[in-house]
């Protein structure tokens, strides 16, 4: 079973912010800012590709409601909502989950850097993707 399986069994202990009958919510254990906090179905699916579109419709309406919340209660000047899909891309726990990380603007140490790429040739692009 995965860490998250366990989280939503209550095999392992978390600090929940949410829960209902298939979705949890609680902070990062390693946070990237102060309030960091992952919503995760509480049925395993490996990410957001193949989450059902009920299952991740659901963890959506949460995220919202928890970044809400945190902007709210925490005073935040902006929040990150992002989900991981493969190593390359950083996920670490093959288990949806949805990150909603509160940034700061004079504390904060998340880097999120992007740089550009050659030229792209977006009719080749659009064929490919048709």
């Amino acid at each position: 079973m995965c860490i998250f399986c366990d989280i939503a069994a209550g095999k392992i202990p978390s600090h929940k912010l949410y829960e209902d009958d298939t979705v949890i919510a609680f902070f990062d254990v390693n946070p990237t800012s102060y309030g960091h906090c992952l919503v995760v179905p509480k049925e395993h699916t490996d990410s957001f590709l193949d989450c059902p579109p009920q299952l991740r419709d659901h963890v959506f309406e949460v995220a919202q409601q928890l970044a809400n919340k945190l902007e709210e209660r925490l005073h935040c000047d902006g929040i990150n909502v992002l989900s991981n899909i493969h190593e390359a891309a950083g996920q670490s726990v093959h288990h949806f989950h949805v990150h909603l990380i509160p940034r700061y603007v004079n504390d904060d140490h998340v880097t999120l850097a992007f740089g550009e790429i050659p030229p792209v040739d977006f009719d080749e692009l659009e064929k490919k993707m048709k």
